[in-house]
């Protein structure tokens, strides 16, 4: 087995580019360090600084590498092809001079984060589903091309591959050798999935992990008063890993029995979060991991 463990901006309450509710970039370098990460992931694209002198100077100033960035668009949707191309390609020109391997995609939601109001079908019909698995390719074989990078597709609550058998469908029509899986161990059990049998069917298309975990009792209380996403999130439905319903020391087993040579990137999403909030919690979570034998 042959972990490269970090974090990302995601575990400190940073959804967007801007926002004043959101820690500063510096403190977030600083903490991340400080809990005894040495990868990160970039964040939403204008977080970090996009002046790539810049950015490489603060990184390399911390000893910091970079994992992956994200990019998010509704994907069966031919009119927003135009914002995800400007994401890919910032990210990926970032990326790419940076020494970095990945680009994680994720399908947009399908419901208003605060409101909990659909904005969309929560199901795509056949036509639209096409769409999502065609712009997936599209996006893998740009970011191949032009920047040499792997794309991952995350999977994630309230979009169109959520599901178990959504994820089984999308790895089913995507090509292998284009699209891997950026397999988020919390997402998965949120929607009732079974993350260590999951990782084991399908972990040669897992070159990289989101390792988070969720309150059992929250869920159900999301999963019965449908509580919209965000709301879900201020409350802690996401939680430190060793106190959630996933079990890490069984994803760990499986981890050895494969001989996993990856990335692992631990997040615990909570936006908004009160500036002193995340550093003990990713101090708490990185001793956790260290004690199971992960990282």
């Amino acid at each position: 087995m042959n972990i490269r463990i970090g974090s990302a901006p995601d575990s400190w309450g940073v959804w967007f580019s801007s926002d004043p509710k959101q820690i500063p970039w510096q403190r977030f370098l600083d903490e991340i360090v400080e809990a005894g990460y040495e990868w990160t992931e970039l964040g939403p694209y204008g977080y970090l600084p996009t002046d790539l002198p810049t950015l490489r100077r603060e990184l390399e100033r911390r000893g910091l590498k970079v994992s992956a960035t994200f990019a998010m668009a509704h994907l069966e949707d031919p009119a927003a092809w135009p914002g995800l191309e400007k994401q890919v390609l910032g990210g990926g020109e970032q990326l790419a001079a940076l020494g970095a391997r990945f680009l994680v995609l994720i399908d947009d939601m399908y419901t208003d984060p605060f409101t909990g109001e659909p904005t969309r079908p929560s199901k795509l019909d056949k036509d639209a589903w096409q769409r999502l698995i065609d712009t997936t390719h599209r996006v893998a074989d740009l970011v191949r091309s032009r920047f040499r990078l792997q794309l991952t597709y995350h999977p994630h609550a309230e979009t169109h591959v959520e599901y178990e058998d959504q994820i089984e469908a999308f790895l089913e029509q995507t090509d292998p050798e284009r699209v891997a899986l950026c397999f988020d161990t919390g997402h998965h059990a949120y929607r009732g999935g079974d993350p260590v049998a999951f990782f084991r069917r399908h972990h040669k298309r897992m070159p990289y992990l989101h390792l988070k975990s969720v309150d059992g009792e929250k869920q159900q209380w999301v999963e019965r008063e449908h509580i919209p996403f965000a709301t879900a999130v201020a409350n802690d439905m996401f939680c430190e890993p060793s106190r959630g319903v996933v079990d890490f020391a069984a994803f760990r087993d499986a981890l050895k029995e494969v001989g996993y040579d990856g990335w692992v990137t631990v997040e615990q999403d909570m936006y908004p979060a009160p500036f002193d909030k995340p550093l003990p919690i990713a101090k708490r979570t990185r001793a956790y991991l260290r004690e199971i034998g992960l990282g």
